[in-house]
């Protein structure tokens, strides 16, 4: 091990009021390695749109130094400043806990809690028989509830540098409440991990969101964000033991601590997702998070979805904005009694292809509803299937919802693409090839 990974790396995080402090290390335990086979693998030439412009090829040509193991999310983080924008391979072994102790050992939302906060006290200050429905909250409460969300995201959010190849070893690997930001840079490949429940202890309330009010939150549990070159594949995301269906209701609406699962915004470009499970979750997949984005993301946010399953998901699977989005060969999968909202959004400019793609309903769900409309966008939606049926997704949506019609024709055609399958066995192929744990083959 190099000498200067032997002393311990600070990083300290202001902990308000609390002065709590997570010194970060990377102690004896965090190694560093080799690396070799599958932690060098680069993006195969013809997969998806990370693999225009120069492909991507990660921490594939790290040097012994740069290849290091990491048990928690000290060394992490120590991992990623050691290496900084040098290609480099870092191995997670065992469950990474976001809110955690200099130690790993994961701590709770009270130890984030500042200014005299609690949900308690919250709630009875802004129950709208008390605080009303026309204004979001605003005083003393509301700005320990800001301190308190501060002091969290300083813990949860861990931001990825470029040339990286992000692991899990084995078939375990997992990341617990944190949210790792690819934010601002390039060439990163994330692979063979279980991200789960990327948790807001401290949701603020909105009455005027809405007909009702709404919770609202913050984090995903990965972001790529005016990213390039991005290859995130054979991963898991869940909401883990903390499902957005198992939450209390308060204000007559669900406490919601969840954001997304994996958004893909802000000027993001050439990006491939591959062999992924999504499941169990409420606001899935952004690609493209504004209207009003359109300086910055037009032309932009080029991404391929290919042999994932979304599995479970009310929504959002994905909601695309201006973006150049090829989806094939992807298995949608909602069962009865199931939350389900809709599959692909169309919204503001969008230039979404769907082809070759299969849909397994339960019984009393609505085909009709696996498009949504959004705004003015035509897509191209050929060869998918439902219930093992060839199913024209555009006529019946406009069959279904009159009012909502929408156009064909995305403009553009898909041409990286490694293999198309037939809708009728993807099933299959998607069933024992996604998520992490699995083979990581091609």
């Amino acid at each position: 091990m190099p000498a200067r990974m032997r002393h311990v790396r600070a990083i300290a995080v202001v902990m308000g009021a609390t002065s709590l402090a997570l010194a970060v290390s990377l102690p004896a335990q965090a190694t560093t390695h080799r690396g070799t086979g599958i932690e060098r693998s680069v993006l195969p030439a013809g997969d998806g749109w990370a693999s225009a412009d120069g492909s991507t090829t990660g921490g594939a040509g790290a040097t012994p130094e740069h290849v290091y193991t990491v048990t928690d999310r000290a060394e992490l983080i120590a991992a990623f400043e050691d290496a900084g924008d040098a290609p480099k391979i870092v191995r997670i072994a065992g469950t990474v806990h976001g809110n955690s102790d200099a130690e790993g050992t994961p701590i709770g939302c009270e130890a984030y809690q500042q200014g005299g906060y609690t949900l308690e006290k919250y709630l009875d200050a802004y129950d709208p028989a008390v605080w009303g429905t026309d204004e979001v909250p605003a005083g003393p409460l509301e700005d320990a509830r800001a301190a308190s969300a501060k002091l969290q995201a300083a813990a949860v959010n861990v931001n990825v540098p470029s040339n990286t190849t992000l692991v899990g070893v084995g078939k375990d690997a997992t990341i617990i409440g944190a949210s790792l930001q690819v934010k601002n840079v390039s060439n990163v490949i994330v692979r063979n991990i279980s991200f789960e429940d990327t948790y807001d202890c401290f949701p603020q309330w909105d009455p005027t969101d809405g007909d009702q009010g709404a919770w609202n939150s913050e984090y995903d549990n990965l972001v790529v964000h005016g990213s390039s070159h991005v290859w995130v594949d054979h991963n898991t995301f869940s909401d883990g033991d903390r499902p957005d269906a198992d939450q209390p209701h308060y204000f007559g609406q669900v406490y919601q601590q969840h954001d997304g699962l994996f958004d893909i915004v802000r000027g993001a470009d050439l990006v491939t997702v591959s062999w992924n499970v999504l499941k169990d979750h409420d606001k899935t997949m952004l690609i493209g998070n504004s209207d009003g984005a359109g300086a910055s993301d037009r032309g932009k946010l080029r991404v391929t979805l290919h042999h994932n399953l979304f599995k479970d998901v009310k929504e959002r699977a994905p909601r695309v904005r201006f973006g150049q989005v090829d989806s094939y060969n992807n298995h949608f999968v909602a069962t009865t009694g199931s939350a389900y909202g809709y599959t692909y959004g169309i919204g503001a400019e969008s230039k979404l292809v769907a082809e070759s793609n299969a849909f397994t309903l339960g019984s009393g769900l609505d085909r009709a509803k696996i498009l949504k409309k959004w705004s003015e966008s035509s897509l191209t939606a050929e060869n998918n299937w439902v219930n093992g049926r060839k199913t024209d997704l555009i006529a019946v949506h406009n069959a279904g919802v009159p009012a909502e019609q929408l156009t064909e024709g995305a403009g553009w055609t898909p041409t990286l693409r490694t293999r198309v399958s037939h809708p009728l066995v993807v099933p299959l192929l998607v069933g024992l090839g996604a998520g992490a744990g699995k083979p990581l083959v091609r």
